[in-house]
C-alpha cells in the first residue's frame, strides 16, 4: 500500500478510527495464525489470563487459562518485532498522524470459544502518552462478528479526555476496570474479515462481549504506537521503537492523572474534569470506583 486514500486520513481525523480492509492477505493472516499458535505452546514473558471472576465455576472452566493474552513478543519474536515496523502500518498511520509514530507494544488475543470480553476502555488510560496519544492497529486473523466477541466501539469518544473508572463485571470481563458511557451513547460492533486493520485512538471506548461461539477463535494481532511528538510514556512500554528499528527511552509518565465524568448540559452530555486519580488507582491497588463516586458527588453538591 504505497498511498493511502485521502478519505481514509480524513476519517481517523474526524472520528479518532478508521477500518481499512484487506490490508494483509490471507496467505499472511495464515501464517501468523500458525506461528501464534505454535507460540502459545509455551510460557512467555507477560502472559495473562485475566483477573479471577467473582464466579468460581467460570474461574474453573475458564478458557483463557488456555489460551493468555501475549503481550510485547517484538522484544524477542523477530516475526513480530518485522509486523510491528511493516510498511503499510507505517504508511497508514503516517498518513492519519501526520508524521511517523513511535512502535511501543504487541499484543495477541486468541480469545477462544467461550472465552470473557474486556469491559470497555480507554488505551490511554493504560499507555499514558504525553503530549498526543496512543494509536492501536487491530488486525484480525478470522472473521469477527458479534458471536465470537467482535470489537465493540463507542463512536463520538475519539476526541474525549481519559474518564474516570469504575469497577467492571469480571464474569464478563477478563479486565476489572470499564468506564461509563452516558445516555444517548451506544456501543456498535466493528465485523472484520481476516486481513482488515481497525485504527484508532487511545482516547476512543471500545471493548468486546464474551466469545459465544462453539467452536470459533477470534484472534487478533494487535500493535500500538504513540504520536512522534510523545516525550512521555509509563515504563512498562519502554523503550519504544522508531520505523528504523532504533530503540528510544522517552520519559515516564507518572501514575495517576485527571479523569473526567459524564454530566449533562443544555440536554447534551459532555466530559467534565472533577476528579484525579491517585497513584494507586492506576496502579490496581485503589477501589475502582472511588475516583467516579468523588466526582459524582462534586457535581451534585451545591
Amino acid at each position: 500500500m504505497s498511498m493511502v486514500e485521502p478519505q481514509l486520513a480524513q476519517q481517523f481525523q474526524e472520528n479518532g478510527c478508521v477500518l481499512v480492509r484487506g490490508l494483509f492477505s490471507p496467505e499472511e493472516v495464515e501464517f501468523y495464525k500458525r506461528h501464534y499458535m505454535e507460540m502459545r505452546k509455551t510460557q512467555h514473558p507477560g502472559d495473562f489470563a485475566g483477573v479471577k471472576s467473582s464466579n468460581e465455576d467460570i474461574n474453573r472452566a475458564d478458557p483463557l487459562q488456555q489460551y493468555p493474552r501475549l503481550i510485547h513478543m517484538h522484544r524477542w519474536d523477530e516475526v513480530s518485532r518485522q509486523w510491528l515496523l511493516d510498511e503499510r502500518l507505517r504508511a497508514c498511520l503516517s498518513a492519519f498522524l501526520g508524521q511517523d509514530p513511535y512502535a511501543v507494544q504487541t499484543m495477541l488475543y486468541f480469545k477462544p470459544p467461550g472465552a470473557r470480553g474486556q469491559a470497555l476502555h480507554q488505551d490511554q488510560y493504560y499507555l499514558r502518552a504525553q503530549p498526543g496519544t496512543c494509536v492501536a492497529a487491530w488486525l484480525a486473523l478470522d472473521p469477527c462478528d458479534e458471536e465470537n466477541g467482535c470489537l465493540q466501539i463507542v463512536p463520538g469518544t475519539g476526541d474525549l479526555p481519559i474518564l474516570c473508572a469504575v469497577q467492571a463485571d469480571t464474569t464478563q470481563s477478563f479486565t476489572d476496570i470499564a468506564v461509563p458511557i452516558p445516555a444517548g451513547l451506544e456501543a456498535k460492533a466493528v465485523v472484520m474479515e481476516p486481513g482488515d486493520v481497525f485504527f484508532f485512538n487511545g482516547t476512543l471506548i471500545h471493548g468486546s462481549f464474551p466469545n459465544s461461539s462453539q467452536d470459533r477463535f477470534r484472534r487478533s494481532l494487535i500493535a500500538h504506537y504513540v504520536t512522534g511528538n510523545a516525550q512521555q510514556l509509563t515504563s512498562y512500554d519502554q523503550p519504544v521503537l522508531t520505523f528504523d528499528g532504533k530503540e528510544l527511552w522517552l520519559e515516564t509518565s507518572e501514575k495517576g492523572g485527571a479523569c473526567g465524568v459524564w454530566v449533562e448540559e443544555g440536554g447534551q452530555p459532555r466530559v467534565e474534569i472533577l476528579a484525579k486519580e491517585p497513584a494507586g488507582f492506576f496502579a490496581g491497588e485503589f477501589d475502582a470506583g472511588e475516583a467516579l463516586r468523588r466526582a459524582r458527588e462534586a457535581v451534585a453538591a451545591p
